[in-house]
């Protein structure tokens, strides 16, 4: 009987051992001092919410947790609102534990993550007190995606140091596409954006993948080594916000390259973190490709899914990048979208625009104007509680540059019909925006969308094609039919003379732009 017990208990120690042994625990407190360690005096935090990528657990009344690990993990702290933690020299936080006792794969030409070893007794997170109001503002960055060192420091000059000076920004996010395939670059980037002086969050995207994976879950081990987890979220405020890496590489139907969409576990993590946000808060998720539809882009199931899970919240936001153009998509029940009123898609402009293409300016740094006519930049969202609105900041401009008029320079009189028109690139327009015009300040007239070329991009690429010599820099790219252009006919009925055309803007948020541009109308001889 002694020899039966002794065997039993010898069961259960080796039981807990081995659940010890994959099991990650300790303790997120309040680190009052700051000082990055857990003090005696420094009391857990409960109810915060902690991931190992795919379950998502809240500490208990101490601020303890416990998850299951295997050889593979990122232990991660969903941030929540009225705490911080403390960013390194990078403003980047460190609110994750990776967790590879091997490190990542060898013969990658782009290192992951050395060797981490044995689990540590107690992973602890240190969190302190941030007074967080409702109303502020965030950075959305599209694709800096630079090649070389150059273009880093188009970047680096042309809009980090534009943005640097800008008060009252309380956080930035890359959309994806940090860099064009050199890796190595990761560094350098992040040595940049600490002139951004505030917290940055990074999402994956396709060109920052390491190619040499032969499995989904292993393609972003430098990403990792550099970043942290490709899956996370945080709150502040009223929002909650979820990054997410949805790019399926290699691509499963066998095909070279890609696709967009969503692995079971990403989906799983994204069911089980939404379980601990209150109904009532603005859920934000950030990813690198666009749900939207380009040929056979994304994996149509997985949108679903995710449509499904946040339709219980009555206030949702998708962000996204990847295209080089700029659009906002509605998505309704036609498309599998469930909820109340349309889910908004903001698919943002790029801040290294077309590429790093153009003509250069003053400074030597290309304008890089996007296919579609936007000019390089990155918006601004300003948070008001739950509730949204976006600008747009073109580099180099004002901030009340929100449109590009196109006007014919001269018109001749008393035409019986006539194919000149006035066009109009709103930068941020979608199919919500309403836009009007008035000739020499008389009544106002309704102008209508188009897809087609904007103007003032093919005026810009023409000039290289019709130069006579050289110019440095890179020719553009071909242009794309845009989705924030309106026309109307110019009128044939205007006397000789000059003229002006207003344009006014009511746009999705009920905001009010203006502009204008002169133009002239000449007899016709």
């Amino acid at each position: 009987m002694r020899e039966f017990s002794s065997l039993i208990i010898i069961l259960l120690l080796f039981q807990f051992s081995s659940f010890a042994q994959n099991s990650a625990r300790g303790t997120i407190y309040e680190d009052a001092n700051g000082n990055g360690k857990k003090d005696r005096k420094e009391k857990g935090i409960p109810g915060v919410a902690i991931s190992n990528g795919i379950e998502v657990v809240l500490t208990d009344n101490l601020g303890k947790y416990v998850l299951p690990v295997g050889n593979d993990n990122i232990i991660f702290v969903v941030k929540p609102s009225g705490y911080k933690f403390q960013p390194d020299s990078n403003f980047q936080t460190r609110f994750y534990y990776i967790h590879k006792p091997e490190g990542s794969p060898a013969g990658y030409k782009y290192a992951g993550v050395t060797p981490t070893g044995k689990l540590p007794a107690s992973i602890d997170f240190g969190l302190t007190r941030n007074e967080e109001p409702e109303n502020f503002t965030a950075f959305i960055f599209g694709d800096p995606q630079p090649y070389t060192a150059q273009e880093l420091d188009y970047f680096s000059r042309g809009v980090v140091d534009s943005v640097s000076g800008i008060k009252n920004i309380t956080f930035g996010i890359s959309l994806g596409d940090i860099v064009g395939d050199d890796l190595n670059l990761h560094l350098e980037y992040l040595k940049v954006m600490r002139k951004a002086g505030i917290p940055w969050y990074n999402v994956m995207g396709n060109h920052d993948m390491n190619y040499e994976a032969k499995s989904d879950s292993l393609s972003d081990e430098s990403f990792e080594a550099h970043f942290g987890p490709a899956n996370y979220a945080f709150n502040y405020g009223k929002i909650h916000l979820i990054v997410m890496d949805d790019i399926l590489y290699p691509d499963p139907r066998g095909r070279n390259g890609y696709w967009g969409g969503f692995t079971k576990t990403q989906l799983a993590f994204i069911e089980n973190d939404l379980k601990h946000v209150s109904k009532d808060k603005l859920v934000i998720v950030s990813f690198h490709i666009p749900l939207m539809q380009y040929g056979d882009t994304y994996r149509l199931e997985d949108r679903q899914r995710l449509f499904d899970l946040l339709t219980p919240f009555q206030n949702a936001l998708i962000l996204s990048a990847h295209t080089h153009l700029q659009r906002n998509d509605f998505y309704t029940k036609a498309d599998g979208w469930k909820g109340e009123k349309p889910l908004h898609e903001y698919n943002a402009a790029t801040t290294s625009g077309d590429w790093y293409s153009g003509e250069l300016n003053k400074d030597g740094i290309p304008y890089s104007t996007m296919r579609d006519g936007t000019p390089k930049g990155f918006a601004l969202i300003h948070f008001n509680g739950n509730q949204y609105t976006i600008d747009y900041q073109v580099i180099g401009k004002p901030a009340d540059y929100q449109l590009e008029i196109f006007a014919p320079k001269v018109i001749p009189d008393k035409l019986r019909w006539t194919t000149y028109k006035f066009y109009v690139n709103y930068f941020m327009g979608s199919p919500k925006d309403t836009l009007e015009y008035s000739i020499d300040g008389g009544k106002w007239s309704r102008m209508f969308p188009t897809e087609e070329a904007s103007p003032d991009y093919l005026d810009l690429l023409h000039r290289w094609d019709f130069t006579p010599q050289l110019m440095p820099g890179r020719r553009p790219s071909n242009p794309e039919k845009s989705t924030h252009v309106w026309q109307v006919n110019c009128p044939n009925n205007l006397q000789v003379g000059k003229h002006v055309i207003s344009v006014r803007v009511r746009d999705m948020f009920g905001r009010v732009f203006m502009g204008t541009e002169e133009f002239m109308v000449e007899e016709k001889k």
